[in-house]
């Protein structure tokens, strides 16, 4: 299957998985030997300032920190958008990638136009992500700036279906519980 990356995965209303639910995944990564994504309306209730002072060069401290997905959940991962794309470690789209484990949030701190801090992230190994997308598990759509950043991430699902418009925009309306319809 061709690369994803730099799509956005939007949970199909069969995926139950409680990790994966409702959300909307970056694909950061996509090869051969597997997938890597960043869940992007899962925002936590604490602040990068009350997670961590390493990363007040990175991320502006009142922001809060975001559940990038189940896997490694005491890691760290910067979403950021860079002045110079060759300055990310691994870029999604355009100029928007994460930040290297190995650099300094003074010297790249400086390069970056906007940024945003994961706990953890959402992983596939070798062809699982593609048989998820068989499966229609998920569903795609190129990823926008303004879904990297949205300062309304929790309304980011049904707003990235209703954009998608057709048939989407009708699941964007389900209810949570559709026995409560």
């Amino acid at each position: 299957m061709e690369s994803v990356r730099g799509q956005l995965l939007i949970a199909g209303p069969g995926l139950l998985d409680p990790n994966f639910w409702r959300t909307v995944v970056l694909v950061v990564e996509h090869s051969e030997e597997g997938a890597l994504g960043l869940v992007l309306n899962r925002p936590s209730e604490t602040t990068v300032a009350d997670a961590s002072s390493e990363l007040d060069e990175l991320v502006d401290a009142e922001e809060l920190l975001f559940i990038g997905g189940p896997v490694q959940p005491s890691a760290v991962i910067v979403l950021a958008r860079f002045e110079d794309p060759s300055d990310a470690a691994l870029m999604a789209f355009d100029d928007v990638g994460v930040v290297g484990a190995g650099s300094s949030g003074g010297e790249l701190g400086a390069g970056m136009l906007e940024s945003r801090a994961f706990v953890g992230h959402a992983g596939w190994g070798p062809g699982q992500l593609d048989d998820e997308l068989e499966r229609d598990d998920w569903i795609l759509e190129p990823a926008r700036l303004g879904d990297a950043f949205s300062t309304e991430a929790r309304e980011l699902w049904p707003a990235v279906l209703k954009r998608k418009g057709g048939s989407y925009a009708l699941v964007a309306r389900m209810p949570a519980d559709p026995s409560s319809n």
